[in-house]
């Protein structure tokens, strides 16, 4: 039974976040400190918008008046006419196009200098006496439409309306007052596009949203739509599998635009037409035929031109608001040919340009387009394929988190870099649909590498179903806004502060290490990929059992259960909702994943002994089986049903990457004659004598040169933190630039020491040939290590692919030496940086004890030594 919390202490722990901020200007504070009150004894501020303003002002005017209610439990009056106004007020507007802001500026109340052709500034201000009869006024003022609509909305969070409100059920505290700080607050976002790519969305959001909205439509759209912005994207590539956004609903279209929503589409999808369209009659009249631009040009360039012509149909002479994807692969997300047909793809280019230009009637480059390097279409810019520059170029990762590529030429160009990104994949090695395997330490450490490395144009992430991964999306587009922000501090306590937004600070700190403690184990291995035959089961002995890694595994999941059924104790009926979706769902799903692996394991090897202890663990794979079905259906029954149909992923006992079509137990035997009820217990096999592990953070001495500072990431990877040499980005280094961290380990006799490195694993996003790093022992030479992941994505058959299949199914990436000779002590390892892009994690000594040679000697040293003696 949860504990039920008092409202008092609810509203301490949300007086205690909001301290801080009533030292900032034009914050909101929830004491009274002489600020403008934004809600005063429970009656929030009315809101003043243009009834000329673009629909995009008007509609989050409308959302902030709501806002308001959430928080005060009382209706906010929506106004239009400052004539009306007697009163504090707080008003939304564009700069150059809302007369009272352009009013304000020409009075030197308002000055808007620091945001003033800004993409996407804002500027949040508390103006005295902005008008006669008025006191004060909150203004958000911004640079453009969604300049004020995050100005807006960044407003909302800080009054307790989670971004999460809808999409996963966070409460907002009802607050009697609240205020905002005199001074002025300005902001404007590091990365110009930033969005999410919902895909592989059949059967899971697309089931959903057919119970909740009748379709991937206009309805779920919207709650998209607000999701994003108030996460402060403002870039999407919607639903693809066998969809067509413009087609599909005639409200999506200007929904998209009317809400400030700037319309992508996947990499495999040009001109703003998905896929599904070339096998629609009433979008293709020609028949469309065969997608080969060698044999069916005219066909394609016709279907292309309406995609453009459609962006333009606007009806104002303005397009709707479009980032196209330019470009062409093959039919079903292929490649276009078997090699690297560079002149092909460029008369591509060259003749979408030429449609762009004529449906606009203006020169091609005033209409943002994105080039996207994806799979094997990255070869095409290797081997020297140009585009015009004011093209975005956007690098892909590998679909597992590791980016392949990132800019080494041309870093000025005028259309920048970008990175595609993946939480969710469908394809080798394995599928991965179902839940949140996401840690946040890899994504910061792989988009801090690429902002540094110069891709500060588009971020986008594929989010799959966009449930359960809220946390690393969260994550995601937070650092998007402000790549510079997140540093290791912000890392650190992002966890902490996404828990006190969603529960409270009284409960922040329990739910954050839950939430840590997940992401760690979660993604060691994706569940896709576990079965009774992944990790080592132990040894059968009498009475109790040796456990191997899997007892390890299951022992990690089982203690974070208990831990999360601790915390649930202290949720509030009014949070419940939320927990169970962003917490309890997800830890004791995975959790109860392994148990079923773990004692499938032990059933078979139990069977294999014939000793009857192998039916209890019988019983808990067939409980598990059964409990796996029940957590998903308790999923689909939470808040009335709402999220009925989300979780419908299979995610058991798959034998290739994309099979099995549905849920099966792992198989089990039964010994017969024998009980069931047997009490079993472990213990731990026990760990070599010759084995030192030590983790990479352990280090002795760090050796800091060349502007570079060897840093411990907490959260980032398996070990107690990933290590890396900050700032990312830089230049290669070498032995003598002595950027080295030192280790120290104990041979216990004469002999050699196999030393093995763990790393998280990660790509040469130079092309250079491989990812470097050397090791020394003692005063010997330094050995240059390498390691070069190719990886195309495409399949698993060269030597290159299945060692980065081997890398991205372990979720590491290992180097390894061998030093002879070592006589019995101490001795120091060091290992010197000497590519960037390199995280350690943990150092493995095996120790082998060798015979030690004979020391050879000469006659005349023997005569020599005689003589030298005291006796003789």
């Amino acid at each position: 039974m949860k504990k039920i919390f008092t409202s008092v202490a609810l509203m301490c722990a949300f007086l205690s976040a909001g301290a801080m901020a009533c030292e900032k200007p034009a914050s909101v504070c929830f004491q009274n400190n002489g600020g403008l009150p934004l809600i005063e004894n429970g009656q929030p501020l009315p809101v003043l918008v243009s009834n000329a303003a673009d629909p995009a002002i008007q509609r989050v005017a409308k959302v902030f008046a709501e806002d308001l209610q959430r928080v005060s439990g009382k209706s906010s009056q929506l106004l239009h006419n400052v004539k009306n106004v007697k009163q504090p007020v707080v008003l939304i507007g564009v700069l150059g196009k809302n007369p009272l802001v352009d009013g304000l500026i020409a009075d030197n109340k308002l000055s808007v200098d620091d945001i003033a052709g800004q993409w996407e500034g804002y500027k949040v201000v508390v103006v005295k006496k902005p008008w006669p009869n008025v006191e004060q006024a909150l203004v958000v003022v911004g640079s453009d439409r969604r300049g004020a609509i995050f100005g807006t909305l960044d407003i909302s969070e800080q009054m307790g309306v989670s971004p999460w409100y809808w999409f996963a059920d966070v409460p907002t505290q009802t607050q009697n007052n609240v205020y905002i700080t005199a001074g002025a607050k300005s902001d404007q976002p590091k990365v110009r596009y930033r969005g999410i790519f919902i895909n592989d969305e059949d059967p899971a959001l697309k089931g959903w949203a057919q119970k909740k909205f009748g379709g991937v439509n206009s309805g779920m759209y919207e709650r998209v739509f607000d999701l994003l912005l108030r996460l402060k994207g403002n870039y999407i590539w919607p639903a693809m599998w066998g969809k067509a956004f413009h087609v599909d609903d005639p409200k999506n279209t200007a929904l998209a635009d009317n809400m400030g929503i700037v319309m992508g589409t996947s990499h495999h999808e040009p001109m703003t037409r998905a896929h599904a369209e070339w096998h629609k009659k009433s979008e293709n009249p020609a028949g469309g035929g065969a997608w080969n631009y060698e044999t069916n040009r005219e066909n394609i360039n016709n279907f292309w031109r309406g995609g453009i012509e459609r962006m333009m149909s606007k009806g104002d002479g303005t397009p709707y608001e479009s980032l196209v994807t330019v470009g062409m692969r093959g039919d079903g997300d292929e490649p276009m040919s078997e090699g690297t047909a560079i002149e092909l793809l460029e008369k591509v280019v060259e003749d979408q340009r030429k449609i762009i230009a004529d449906a606009t009637q203006k020169p091609a480059s005033e209409t943002p387009q994105v080039w996207a390097l994806y799979k094997e279409v990255q070869d095409y810019y290797d081997q020297g394929m140009s585009v015009p520059d004011d093209i975005t170029l956007l690098f892909a990762d590998d679909n597992w988190g590791q980016v392949r590529r990132l800019p080494t030429k041309d870093i000025d160009r005028e259309g920048g870099f970008g990175v595609y990104y993946h939480f969710d994949y469908v394809g080798v090695p394995r599928n991965y649909k179902w839940t949140n395997t996401i840690q946040i330490g890899k994504v910061w450490q792989q988009m801090d590498l690429s902002y540094q490395r110069g891709a500060k144009d588009l971020w986008v992430v594929n989010v799959g179903d966009l449930k359960p991964i809220e946390f690393p999306i969260d994550f995601f587009l937070t650092m998007a806004w402000d790549p510079e922000a997140i540093d290791k501090a912000a890392l650190a306590k992002y966890a902490q502060d996404f828990a006190k937004q969603s529960f409270g600070a009284e409960l922040a700190s329990d739910i954050a290490d839950l939430i840590e403690r997940y992401g760690t184990y979660s993604a060691m291995r994706k569940p896709e990929l576990i079965n009774q035959d992944t990790f080592e089961t132990g040894e059968v002995a009498t009475p109790k059992l040796k456990g191997g890694e899997f007892y390890q595994h299951y022992n990690k999941w089982q203690a974070l259960e208990a831990d999360m059924e601790a915390v649930k104790e202290k949720v509030t009926e009014e949070q419940y909702s939320a927990f169970f979706q962003l917490v309890e769902w997800p830890i004791a799903s995975m959790s109860n994943l392994y148990e079923m692996y773990f004692a499938a394991a032990w059933n078979k090897k139990l069977v294999d002994a014939i000793d009857v202890r192998a039916n209890y663990f019988m019983d808990i794979v067939e409980r598990n089986f059964a409990r796996d079905a029940e957590l998903t259906s308790q999923y689909h029954q939470i808040n009335n049903g709402k999220w009925d149909g989300m979780i419908n992923q299979v995610h058991m006992n798959y034998v290739s990457w994309n099979d099995p079509k549905q849920q099966t137990m792992p198989t089990v035997s039964k010994i017969y004659g024998g009980k069931n009820n047997i009490q079993v217990q472990f213990e731990p096999l026990s760990q070599a004598d010759n084995v030192q592990v030590i983790a990479a953070s352990d280090y002795v001495k760090a050796s800091n040169n060349k502007g570079l500072t060897w840093t411990n990431i907490e959260h980032l990877g398996q070990s107690k933190a990933g290590v890396l040499a900050l700032p990312q980005g830089q230049a290669a280094t070498d032995v003598a630039d002595k950027v080295y961290l030192s280790y120290s380990f104990e041979q216990p006799a004469y002999g050699k020491a196999n030393i093995t490195i763990e790393l998280s694993p990660t790509l040469d996003t130079i092309g250079r040939g491989g990812v470097r790093l050397a090791i020394a022992v003692g005063d010997r030479p330094a050995t240059i290590l390498s390691y070069d992941l190719h990886a195309t994505g495409g399949g698993q058959h060269t030597p290159e692919e299945k060692a980065w299949a081997k890398a991205v199914i372990n979720n590491k990436q290992t180097l390894e030496a061998q030093f002879t000779d070592l006589p019995q002590g101490q001795h120091e390892i060091k290992l010197y940086r000497i590519d960037d892009n390199i995280v350690l994690e943990k150092l493995i000594i095996e120790t082998i004890q060798t015979e030690k040679p004979k020391e050879s000697f000469s006659l005349s040293e023997f005569f020599n030594s005689l003589f030298d003696s005291d006796d003789k």
